[in-house]
């Protein structure tokens, strides 16, 4: 297959500007989100709530013309609540199963951290076969099928800490975080009751996007930049501060969204720095840090820093 490097990045470019319509000020967050979206991952947004993160996902799925859906996770959701279930219809003695929300392209799961292991096993079932499975029965999901889920950094009361099985899903961990001042001004001063997402325009369709997943397919990564890759997450395993390192499904979805990001800077090969660049937000949810490092304070996101700092970048 020939990559068109122009005609693909030309596409990426164009669903970021759209998105930046909607979220402003945060284009190099938005750039992770389209990253994830051509890459085929799915992505844990921790962040506080009101920072735009619906708009985000409603924008993403107009913007692609897909089917959006987004769960309310609560103490109380059942597995049925996100899958569907069967109903028996008296009318004809059958059972008609009625599809639940998870039956979307995207998918919004709203808190995911406060629903119970049981609960969020469903939602695991979904990201990593992109099927679902009812009374013995597997059906399977639309494609493309994207999980954005949400959880607070701040309240931890009543919320469910997600295991590392499931975070292991997540291609990318996202902050949005607020806009700068002057955007926020602008927006107090400007917004209307309008909806935002209703300015925005569909980009590409879902065919349009299979396509662009197609591409990174065939973007070349050679052996010294795949060295490079693996050294850092081999060290992530070896490191005195973290007691599990980056898993091998971490490293496949690590190499894949590299290519990703060289076709957004319009190159059919890897380069070290598209490497470099998403460490952290790949990276810093699949290592868990022992008890030591967690209580002095040396967060993930500076030991990955102190990784990539040690390791030598090829020439």
């Amino acid at each position: 297959m020939n990559i068109s490097v122009d005609k693909t990045n030309h596409q990426m470019q164009s669903i970021i500007a759209n998105l930046a319509k909607v979220i402003q000020g945060k284009e190099e967050k938005i750039e992770l989100f389209v990253l994830g979206l051509v890459a085929g991952g799915h992505i844990l947004i921790e962040d506080i709530p009101g920072v735009g993160k619906t708009t985000l996902a409603r924008s993403l799925a107009k913007t692609i013309a897909g089917q959006f859906s987004r769960i309310q996770f609560t103490p109380d959701l059942l597995p049925s609540d996100i899958t569907g279930t069967n109903v028996f219809q008296p009318a004809t003695g059958e059972f008609i199963f009625k599809k639940g929300p998870i039956f979307s392209n995207i998918v919004l799961a709203d808190e995911i951290n406060r629903a119970s292991a049981r609960t969020q096993s469903a939602l695991l079932e979904a990201m990593s076969d992109e099927h679902v499975t009812i009374d013995g029965k597997t059906l399977p999901l639309p494609r493309p099928f994207i999980v954005l889920a949400t959880q607070n950094p701040v309240e931890y009361h009543g919320t469910y800490p997600l295991p590392e099985a499931q975070l292991d899903r997540f291609m990318l961990q996202v902050d949005l975080g607020y806009p700068p001042l002057e955007v926020e001004q602008a927006l107090a001063v400007n917004r209307t009751s309008q909806d935002p997402v209703d300015t925005i325009k569909t980009i590409i369709s879902l065919e349009m996007l299979d396509g662009l997943r197609a591409c990174v397919d065939h973007v070349k990564m050679e052996t010294s930049i795949s060295h490079y890759l693996l050294q850092i997450v081999t060290a992530t395993r070896h490191h005195v501060g973290i007691r599990l390192g980056v898993s091998t499904r971490g490293t496949l979805l690590y190499a894949r969204i590299a290519r990703a990001h060289a076709l957004l800077d319009g190159r059919d090969y890897v380069i070290p720095e598209d490497v470099k660049r998403l460490a952290i937000p790949v990276l810093s949810h699949r290592i868990l840090l022992n008890n030591k490092a967690q209580h002095t304070g040396n967060a993930a996101v500076h030991i990955l820093e102190e990784i990539l700092s040690s390791v030598p970048v090829p020439r």
